[in-house]
């Protein structure tokens, strides 16, 4: 019964999914500017988790600042998500004039070591269009994700990376499979979004994000360790409405001659004062501290 369910969804909506990645874009943020109205002055989505999150981590705002980064941020949530949609119809040309790499030689150079990269970032501005990453190195790119429960919505997102020359890899699956690609000397780019908020084990590392006591996800770091992999820090920012750039910075490329914890410790530093520069990017819906311990 659910499998028919999911399918009855995604094929009633799949005809709306396909004329908005066919609007032409003069058009196409007029349909966000509506979706941000209903989704904020009408639905309220998540709206109580966003004020909750910007009040932790700004504590010192007046409301009205307060109230002006919520709004701005509904406005990229939803040219976020609709964006991802977008990206379904557009083009290379497209692609490569509206997302843009600042210094690609961070990454030729570990391509030219023959080596594969971790490229590390967080829930900020649009990590969805650096999929696109594909069309400037040789390098394969994959990007380590949670699967969608409707198993045909996950397939229409695997079919639209993959128009970009990306490729997705399930969380759970994530390290079995990047070791079988370094044991098979498959080089690889793999993109970890790791600012999650993990449930709290006895080993769990604890530090300070944005003010509040935190779990921190060291994942990518445990595993870059363990396979001698260079990590690297994706800085993606909105140059304006649109249009993104990224920089790369890299974080270690000697990841076994770091202390425990240094590289997680380094990216949440870099990642924090990315947010701090304009926290309206910052992907505010989720429960980033929903297992803080005390205020720091």
């Amino acid at each position: 019964m659910k499998k028919k369910v999911n399918a009855v969804v995604y094929y009633l909506s799949f005809p709306l999914l396909w004329i908005i990645s066919r609007l032409p874009f003069s058009l196409f943020y007029y349909f966000s500017d509506l979706v941000c109205f209903l989704l904020y002055k009408i639905v309220g989505y998540r709206k109580s988790v966003v004020r909750s999150n910007l009040k932790r981590a700004f504590p010192k705002m007046q409301p009205d600042q307060l109230q002006s980064i919520e709004k701005q941020f509904y406005s990229h949530l939803c040219d976020l998500f609709l964006e991802i949609i977008k990206s379904m119809g557009m083009s290379k040309e497209e692609m490569l004039e509206r997302f843009q790499v600042k210094n690609i030689e961070v990454l030729k150079t570990f391509e030219q070591q023959n080596r594969s990269i971790f490229l590390i970032c967080g829930h900020y501005a649009s990590w969805e269009w650096m999929m696109s990453l594909g069309y400037h190195i040789k390098h394969k790119g994959y990007g380590i994700y949670r699967p969608i429960s409707n198993p045909y919505f996950d397939a229409l997102i695997k079919r639209i990376r993959s128009r970009h020359d990306a490729y997705m890899i399930p969380q759970k699956q994530s390290v079995s499979i990047i070791k079988n690609k370094e044991a098979a000397g498959e080089l690889g780019i793999y993109g970890f979004a790791s600012d999650q908020s993990p449930r709290p084990k006895p080993l769990t590392y604890w530090r300070s994000f944005l003010g509040v006591h935190v779990p921190v996800y060291t994942g990518a770091e445990r595993l870059a360790v363990e396979l001698d992999i260079p990590v690297v820090f994706a800085k993606i920012k909105r140059v304006k409405r649109g249009f993104y750039e990224v920089e790369f910075k890299t974080l270690t490329d000697q990841p076994k001659s770091m202390k425990k914890n240094e590289i997680t410790a380094l990216f949440t530093t870099w990642l924090e004062a990315q947010i701090k520069e304009d926290p309206s990017q910052y992907f505010w819906t989720h429960k980033r501290f929903k297992y803080a311990k005390t205020t720091v």
